[in-house]
């Protein structure tokens, strides 16, 4: 019985021949299996089926579906306006976003091809041949060069080094760039030439494809595709898994689509207009056989009905005239204002990248934007949850000092009458064990050569050898071991060290002792302890944590032969079942890691990053809760949180750990800390200084929090949790895994206030809180890429946030916030009068605009103005966004300015816009010659534009010639249009109608006088506002006088600056004129 790919139900396992090399008859049946080639696709649409998958998926938006529907009505039945019209734009919108998705699909095809056409050296019939990566198959024999990328998921057969190992690199997989060891086949390893290769008649059982990293054989014999071959000069592996079958393929996990504030309240507001369409469209329907029903109403003589017309059903012709008000009204709704909408994301999403200020010099980095799609949402962030080690701290360890069996070594210094590190002649034998532990535990390669990939740090400045390491912190324990007198990486006496699991290492002395040394977290070293100095050492441990150290704890015992063969066996035995391999592996790591002897524990220190406490305290200013999620104990992570000032030496600590839950039951524990931050939030109005608390829980007790009570809810522990994390100003998670760090963020994404969240992290354990939160940002640091690549925004330092959020998120929210109320405005103010026209031509469904004016208001006349505004507008400068952050929230957080209030607002300013317009030009012109046909849609354009010139602060030259250039535009395309015989056109209304208005007096004088008069009520609310309520961003325009002084190229208040040098340019006060452009 044989599976194929996705039959994961029918075996467990396969068998996978060597070189092809088939089974000799007559030993059991032999089916060939068929497995795919090693291709990999991660395209999502192909030549033949782009047109036609594409146009599915945009016809799924509601927008683009209704402007569908409209305009198959007017190809279908007798509208008062042309296809054209409704066709137009919607071809203009699908086009764009079809070559946009078109050109990112043709990116990705571009790099499958790169990809699968790599050459790959696999050997044939005892020779190395060269051919493409696509064309290798599951049981090839591949031959991999230091440097190159693993073809497909292998089993390492052999090495060029003698011991049969090899060094990866797996940043483009999991994101750590530190290098890892892997182990050859022990059956294989002393095949190093192609033609011992070729003849091996070996069949390799392994598990089918699963996602799963770890499983077939063990991470140590399995190579995966994406990881890179480094240090070793060559490897033979057997291809196992190709192409889609590929555990990297498998782990490939499309990111859900997220979607911001901003484009939910777009979809309400559609939803509204849409049911004002319908209104209007009924409305009509019923006034027009209201009105007809008087007799000779409905056949005027001018217009007499067929026969044919007459015998038509009733409702079929109401139904009709219905559809047909639909189209008329339809241009209510702003199809082009999702085209904006992105591209306004897109570009916006450039001043990011831009940003000199964001870009790290020592690590050569700049920000990435990753999607431009959450720009807005950077504008109202309020929780930011933040990893500690690598994104708070630099990840940059340095070793401080060890405690021996109760006495402490410091470096260069005396503690407790010990001084430095003691030599190896003088050394103890507690103390030469320890030593020797720390010089066998651990993962670190040694390589006589500088040019090394890699986390490495030189061991001493005068040689050429470096260390490769697989974590910061096993490279500053070693460093400082040699540095300071130790036995050094390969100390003498002939120690053979053979790692066999995490923090475990075999070691055996010249006169045939074995010992086992275990290097771990005191939580997990303590238990298994029998002897030693433990009250000592954890004494120290627990001061060490207090300071911010990172700590660890070093044990062992001595094992006999029988034992140690015994154990051999066991985990032999373990690691090569194919059937709950795992936990047969932490039941043999169980029993082998007991009875210790505790020999003493190291402190390393991880340095705070520049700017961090700085970039903490302005987030706590702007009101954002700042939490920080670890995986380090509660007594280093809070010495963090001190040294950041997320806690302060006011703050009153909560604890909600385990130990307190050892004493009290967790409803207890959670109903005192509700009562506790009740109470003080209570005498808030009373007591000023009343203390700001913070809370500190731990991953065991989140689990207690999170796991459902006995009655099958879990509803009252969550909220009283909740409860108690509103109250606090900051939160420390310590102990917390990959995935419960998701939990917290999911918790509070979900709570009832449904606060926009921010994860940020720089590692693979990350990416999960990362994924989960609003929005996710990584921080391009030592761990690898992972969380950089998964993540919507990355920076290279923490302290970038602090401009991320309170500079460009505040403007990106600001700009696009205006924009869509703009968009829906200025399409009320062009079609409610075409609602009122109707009532005076017996809502016959004229036309009050010519088709051309229709079909272009939106593309062409006022789009690109609005786009512009939303891309360059500052209603207040950078440098006073920088220096009072309560900015960043006030006025507009929660959404505040696409609220239903701001929505009501913007609808009826449009509303009197058109009313003012269409009734003033009825009386101004009923005695005049003059149509409105000509003048209407110039009206309303210039009315737009000065309306966004009233809500422009900053003003450029970019903003003037888009401005009045657009408005040169209509004048110019008006005479065109009017002017020349089409001879395209059946019929030509506009004929030299416009240059007929331009020479009329009376149009001119309507024009101003109505336009003045339309302005007028948002004039005065301004100015009124401004002068009788002044908010702080008002205020924040016009610095007083205890502002800083203006720094060069800066606008503060009324004064102006000249930059100097290449990039000079003048800049001044908003209310004074023109200022420097930001490009």
């Amino acid at each position: 019985q044989f599976r194929c790919a996705g039959e994961e139900d029918w075996v467990d396992s396969r068998t996978v021949y060597v070189g092809h090399r088939e089974p000799p008859p007559g030993t059991e049946a032999y089916i060939p299996q068929r497995y795919p080639d090693n291709r990999i696709v991660s395209a999502k649409y192909t030549f033949w089926n782009f047109i036609p998958k594409n146009l599915f998926e945009q016809f799924r938006r509601i927008a683009n579906f209704y402007f569908l529907i409209i305009f198959l009505v007017q190809l279908i039945i007798d509208t008062p306006t042309s296809p054209v019209t409704s066709g137009l734009p919607l071809f203009f919108v699908i086009t764009v976003t079809a070559i946009k998705q078109g050109y990112e699909d043709w990116l990705r095809h571009k790099a499958d091809s790169a990809m699968n056409q790599c050459p790959v050296h696999f050997i044939q019939h005892g020779k190395l041949v060269r051919k493409q990566s696509r064309k290798l198959r599951v049981g090839d024999v591949v031959m991999v060069k230091e440097d190159e990328t693993f073809p497909c998921d292998l089993i390492f057969l052999s090495s060029s080094r003698a011991d049969g190992t090899c060094h990866v690199t797996t940043a483009s997989l999991d994101g750590e760039s530190s290098h890892k060891t892997h182990y050859a086949v022990q059956d294989t390893k002393g095949f190093h030439s192609e033609q011992d290769i070729a003849g091996l008649p070996a069949p390799i059982e392994c598990d089918q494809p699963q996602p799963d990293l770890y499983k077939p054989l063990g991470s140590e014999n399995l190579l995966l595709r994406g990881a890179t071959l480094k240090n070793t000069e060559k490897i033979f592996g057997v291809a196992v898994y190709t192409g889609m079958e590929t555990k990297m393929a498998l782990n490939y996990q499309s990111k859900s689509q997220k979607r911001s504030a901003v484009e939910k309240s777009m979809n309400a507001f559609l939803v509204v207009y849409l049911c004002i369409l319908v209104s209007k469209a009924l409305i009509n329907t019923a006034l027009k056989y209201a009105w007809q029903s008087e007799p000779f109403q409905d056949e005027p003589w001018y217009n007499r009905k067929t026969e044919a017309e007459r015998q038509r059903n009733l409702f079929l012709r109401a139904f009709t005239d219905f559809l047909a008000f639909m189209v008329l009204f339809n241009y209510i709704i702003p199809v082009s204002m999702y085209v904006t909408v992105e591209m306004q994301k897109f570009l916006g999403s450039y001043f990011i990248t831009w940003d000199q200020e964001m870009f790290d010099e020592e690590t050569g980095e700049g920000p990435l934007v990753n999607t431009s799609d959450l720009n807005e949402e950077l504008g109202q962030v309020e929780y930011v949850f933040t990893d500690k080690t690598g994104t708070l701290t630099e990840n940059n360890m340095e070793f401080r000092e060890c405690c021996v069996e109760g006495h402490v070594y410091v470096p260069h210094a005396v503690c407790n009458g010990q001084g430095k590190l003691p030599g190896p002649g003088a050394v103890p034998r507690r103390e030469e064990l320890f030593f020797r532990a720390l010089c066998l535990c651990h993962t670190i390669q040694v390589k006589d050569d500088d040019e090394v990939d890699g986390p490495r740090k030189s061991p001493d400045s005068g040689k050429r050898c470096v260390y490769i390491s697989s974590s910061p912190d096993e490279v500053a324990l070693v460093e400082g071991i040699q540095r300071y007198g130790g036995c050094g990486v390969d100390p003498p006496g002939g120690v053979l060290g053979l790692p066999c699991a995490w923090g475990v290492t075999w070691g055996q002395r010249p006169s045939r002792e074995i010992y086992l040394f275990c290097k771990g977290a005191d939580s997990s070293i303590f238990p298994r302890v029998i002897e030693g100095k433990v009250e000592q050492i954890q004494s120290r441990v627990e001061h060490n944590a207090v300071e911010g150290l990172r700590t660890l704890c070093v044990a062992y015992k001595r094992l006999e032969p029988q034992a140690y063969a015994g154990i051999c066996g066991l985990l032999q035995d373990a690691k090569v079942a194919l059937q709950d391999r795992e936990k047969k592996l932490a039941e043999a790591y169980e029993q082998i890691e007991t009875d210790l002897i505790l020999l003493g524990a190291t402190a390393v220190e991880d340095r705070l990053q520049e700017k961090a406490a700085d970039t903490i305290e302005a987030l706590q200013k702007a009101g954002i809760k700042v939490w920080v999620l670890t995986g380090d104990k509660m007594e280093t992570a809070a010495a963090t949180c001190y040294a950041c000032k997320l806690f302060r030496r006011t703050t009153r600590l909560l604890e909600l750990t385990t130990k307190r839950l050892e004493e009290q039951s967790l409803h207890d524990v959670l109903f005192e800390l509700s009562k506790t931050v009740l109470r003080s939030s209570a005498s808030l109005t009373t007591d000023t200084d009343a203390p700001d608390f913070g809370l500190i829980i731990d991953g065991a007790a989140l689990s207690l929090v999170m796991k459902p009570r006995e009655d099958g809810s879990s509803g009252n522990y969550r909220e009283l949790f909740l409860e108690v994390c509103r109250n606090c100003s900051a939160v420390l998670c310590c102990r917390m895994a990959p995935l419960q760090k998701a939990q917290i963020v999911k918790l509070i994404k979900f709570s009832k206030e449904h606060p926009i969240t921010l994860a940020i992290g720089d590692g693979a354990n990350d990416v999960s809180m990362i994924l989960e939160a609003h929005v996710g940002i990584g921080v391009i640091g030592k761990e690898g890429r992972q969380a950089a690549r998964n993540s919507d925004y990355a920076i290279p330092k923490f302290k970038h946030l602090k401009k991320m959020l309170l500079v460009h998120g505040h403007f990106y929210y600001i700009r696009i916030s205006e924009l869509v109320q703009y968009f829906f405005y200025k399409n009320v103010c062009f079609i409610f009068p075409q609602f009122l026209y109707q009532f005076f031509c017996g809502f016959s469904q004229q036309t009050l605009y010519d088709t051309a004016y229709l079909t272009l208001y939106n593309i062409s006349f006022t789009s690109l103005p609005i786009l512009l505004y939303s891309l360059m507008e500052q209603h207040v400068g950078v440098d006073a966004l920088r220096r009072d952050p309560t900015l960043y929230r006030y006025h507009i957080a929660k959404n505040a300015l696409l609220r239903w209030r701001v929505f009501v607002y913007w609808t009826l300013l449009g509303l009197f816009n058109a009313l003012v317009f269409f009734f003033g030009a009825y009386f101004v012109f009923e005695t005049t010659t003059v149509s409105s046909t000509a003048w209407a849609p110039g009206s309303r354009a210039c009315l737009s534009f000065l309306q966004l010139a009233l809500d422009t602060h900053y003003w450029t030259w970019i903003n003037h010639f888009v401005i009045w250039g657009s408005l040169l535009f209509y004048i110019v395309f008006s005479l065109l249009w009017g002017g020349v015989i089409w001879p395209f056109l059946s019929y030509q209304r506009m004929y030299y109608v416009f240059i007929q208005m331009l020479s009329s007096g009376p149009a001119w004088l309507a024009i101003v006088l109505l336009v003045t008069v339309s302005l007028l009520p948002d004039v005065l609310k301004k100015v009124l506002c401004r002068q009788l309520w002044p908010s702080a961003t008002e205020r924040a325009q016009v610095p007083g006088p205890g502002a800083p002084p203006a720094a060069p190229g800066s606008r503060q208040g009324g004064v102006l600056v000249r930059e100097s040098g290449k990039d000079r340019g003048w800049r001044c006060d908003r209310s004074r004129g023109h200022e420097g452009s930001p490009w």
